[in-house]
């Protein structure tokens, strides 16, 4: 029986590993099939091996996230780190609006503090809080600049923008304290 409940593991393991791979590559084909159909999407070669790249690897970080550890937890935790740091970066590529590097610094700042915290869960949520603190300060010093101000509505946008960016980094600090309470890691509240 253990053999068998073993297999059954395995299988859903590498049931889920070939479809996260299979809608990486998806993904990735989506702008070469919309090319066919629509005039306005114009991807370059660099253009999709930038893309490969960024959803290669996410997709390999997120291997190596799943082999640190086998709470699920951490696993979503890790993901949604994972989808946040590519949003970020993918966003601030497509707007352009001078403001890029600012968010790419919070980015370099979760693989810092991932290293730092040698990817234990209590050091990872202790990181994922601190990067939803800088989103936040981001956010605000964006919409407050006078060359923002200045541009009608951009500072509402910049608001919402890095609010909805805060609270990603703010859920995936929630799941990474889940498994570092599951590991032993934090004592109590």
């Amino acid at each position: 029986m253990t053999a068998s409940s073993g297999r059954v593991a395995t299988g859903t393991w590498n049931t889920w590993r070939i479809a996260r791979w299979a809608a990486a590559l998806a993904l990735l084909l989506t702008p070469l099939m919309m090319m066919q159909i629509s005039d306005e999407w114009h991807w370059t070669l660099g253009s999709f091996i930038f893309a490969g790249v960024m959803i290669g690897g996410v997709g390999l970080l997120y291997e190596f996230a799943e082999r640190l550890s086998g709470s699920r937890a951490y696993r979503a935790g890790a993901a949604v780190a994972l989808v946040t740091s590519f949003l970020t970066v993918w966003t601030t590529i497509v707007r352009d609006d001078g403001n890029g590097i600012g968010f790419f610094l919070l980015v370099m700042t979760v693989a810092v503090g991932g290293f730092a915290a040698w990817f234990r869960p209590a050091g990872m949520a202790r990181t994922m809080l601190g990067v939803a603190i800088m989103q936040a300060l981001l956010g605000v010093a964006i919409a407050t600049a006078p060359s923002t101000a200045s541009i009608a509505g951009a500072s509402f946008r910049i608001l919402v923008f890095s609010g909805f960016f805060t609270a990603l980094w703010l859920g995936s600090a929630a799941l990474f304290r889940v498994a570092a309470k599951g590991d032993g890691e934090v004592g109590p509240d």
